[in-house]
């Protein structure tokens, strides 16, 4: 959609920002009246003040969800009955086009352009995907002798919880939720403190399309308090995490030390770029390895955060991308004109500096490296390339979480993927090549969930995303999302 900056502002103006969790239904405020502040990035200015959800929250979310699902207001819905549902939901996320696109921006600071032209099609675009694709979904007969029927079915798994980051609020929370309500489950969805009010908004929109009360919630607060909860919840049967490794590490001890419910995580990356000589357009290649690191900030859990580049080409190549990050401006992410939004919050902020100092410490910094603000005010970072990053060099192994390229040069193909592949991180990976067997060889041999090859961080309904290693369990997205939110029956019958 096609908006000016002054359209943008005043639409803004005009916002009204939810201020209660969803549950069963109702707006709510949080059992202890306590509340936490959602604060806009590019201004610093306070947006709302959403309720402070702690366990006693999640607890009647939980009743809420558990009721809905054992009497079947939901469960037991046809899939033709469930697909309307979540197509009208769809249907209801464009016709809200412009003011979740502002709810993304104002909430984490993306672009407002990028939210509305990307995020909140693709949350439309899966909540269709996964509506049409339920009742496709066929059970099995296993091959058994005569006189016996045996029949697998797949089943809901009952309550899920959603917890999701700050990076693509909608998007995520979409991407965890479509499967799961396609699927006839009850949810308790916990956006990140940082950016809370487009779950909220998702959660009107689909009772007005048609969800029952309880199937879906909305708890908002901090990942301490209502994220444990969830977590350490007795009577949650599945965990949908997307955030960091650390975290999804702690969601791994709750699900020990509660009812062992299932844990399926979405976490780290430090994903490579692989550029070799042989790459037939070094343009493309430069132009898609900035966007890969800038696109919404770097605060990209797939970002090409690290660039590896065949020595014969590396100084010509470096100097392309470089002027391509000359692109990327922070500015007002209202502004349809501006290419870079701000950073979530001050921490994220002082993070992304601190490391930017260690780069500047050890590494040869080619770009950017400074604090911006724009008007004065709000949390911006420049875009930052490093060249002669040491593979082992802190830059280099952690996940920064912002817009910082770290460039390692490489001789041969198999040195290239021993430091692709030296990580704890295996999320994904890109590779640049003309060469169809060194494209087939390559990605063969890189240990991540997705291999774009001259391409960056291809992404879809149809195939699934997801990583090895610390970069999680299991996979979004794909008919394979379904894996996550349901369980498998067997009904044996003799004759």
């Amino acid at each position: 959609m096609e908006l000016s900056h002054k359209d943008w502002l005043a639409r803004a103006h005009a916002l009204q920002f939810p201020t209660k969790a969803f549950i069963n239904g109702k707006h709510v405020d949080a059992l202890s009246g306590k509340t936490f502040e959602t604060i806009n990035p590019a201004t610093g200015e306070i947006l709302a003040r959403l309720p402070a959800c702690e366990a006693a929250d999640v607890d009647l979310a939980v009743k809420s969800a558990r009721n809905a699902f054992n009497d079947g207001r939901w469960s037991r819905k046809s899939p033709t009955e469930r697909k309307a549902v979540l197509l009208r939901l769809s249907a209801l996320i464009m016709e809200h086009q412009a003011e979740f696109a502002l709810l993304e921006s104002l909430d984490m600071g993306k672009l407002v352009r990028d939210a509305a032209t990307i995020d909140v099609p693709g949350a439309a675009a899966i909540f269709q995907w996964y509506a049409e694709a339920i009742d496709k979904v066929y059970d099995e007969i296993a091959p058994t002798g005569s006189g016996d029927l045996a029949m697998i079915r797949r089943e809901a798994i009952g309550v899920v919880a959603a917890v999701v980051p700050w990076n693509f609020p909608l998007d995520m929370a979409t991407w965890k939720c479509a499967p799961a309500l396609a699927m006839g489950n009850s949810v308790i969805l916990k956006p990140a403190e940082q950016s809370p009010l487009s779950a909220l908004r998702l959660a009107e929109l689909a009772r007005e399309a048609g969800l029952p009360d309880g199937v879906l919630n909305v708890v908002t607060g901090y990942g301490e308090t209502a994220g444990k909860a969830i977590g350490l919840h007795p009577d949650i049967d599945c965990v949908a995490f997307t955030g960091s490794t650390e975290v999804g590490k702690y969601f791994l001890e709750y699900s020990g030390q509660s009812n062992m419910k299932q844990v399926w995580l979405e976490c780290g990356g430090k994903s490579p770029n692989l550029v070799f000589a042989d790459c037939d357009d070094l343009d493309k290649a430069a132009e898609m390895a900035a966007t890969g690191i800038f696109f919404n900030q770097g605060e990209v859990c797939s970002a090409n955060s690290r660039l590896l580049v065949e020595k014969s080409i590396a100084a010509e190549f470096l100097e392309r991308v470089a002027q391509q990050a000359k692109g990327f401006v922070p500015g007002d992410p209202l502004d349809p004109a501006s290419t870079m939004g701000a950073i979530v919050d001050e921490n994220q902020a002082t993070r992304i500096m601190a490391y930017i100092d260690k780069g500047r410490a050890s590494c040869e910094l080619v770009h950017g490296g400074n604090r911006k603000t724009v008007n004065g005010k709000g949390f911006f970072v420049e875009p930052t390339i490093f060249a002669n990053v040491a593979p082992d060099n802190q830059i280099a192994t952690d996940e920064i979480f912002g817009p910082v390229l770290a460039v390692t040069t490489f001789d041969t193909e198999d040195e290239a993927v021993a430091i692709a592949n030296d990580t704890i991180y295996g999320l994904a990976a890109s590779v640049w090549t003309s060469n169809l067997s060194r494209a087939h060889r390559v990605s063969d041999k890189l240990r991540v969930g997705t291999v774009s090859v001259n391409a960056v961080d291809a992404v879809s309904p149809m195939t699934p995303f997801g990583g090895f290693k610390q970069s999680g369990i299991g996979r979004d997205l794909s008919l394979h999302a379904f894996d996550k939110f349901s369980a498998l029956k067997t009904t044996w019958i003799k004759y």
